[in-house]
């Protein structure tokens, strides 16, 4: 293995966990603003039902999945494209 393969393969494996990152941000975000609200509610009203904040966590997660999801799936085929393409310039 040359040393452009091993660049190659830190800038894929770089890039690739910044996209995670990216990728789960909203859902992780949506659902972190919900329990918040959701725990300052069950604090004050001292309603301690664990399916009070599963289900609404759940609800806006999938919300989100469905509103950023063409916008997050368009980056993850950019992304895996570009290491196609990166790959076959090796040959």
């Amino acid at each position: 293995m040359t040393s452009s393969h091993g660049e190659l393969i830190l800038r894929v494996v770089r890039e690739g966990l910044l996209l995670v990152l990216v990728l789960s941000g909203p859902p992780l975000l949506a659902s972190l603003l919900v329990g918040f609200l959701l725990g300052v509610f069950q604090g004050a009203t001292q309603i301690q039902d664990s399916t009070l904040s599963f289900v609404p966590k759940l609800a806006v997660v999938l919300l989100a999945l469905i509103a950023m999801g063409p916008l997050l799936g368009a980056q993850l085929v950019r992304f895996t494209q570009a290491i196609f393409l990166a790959v076959a310039g090796f040959r």
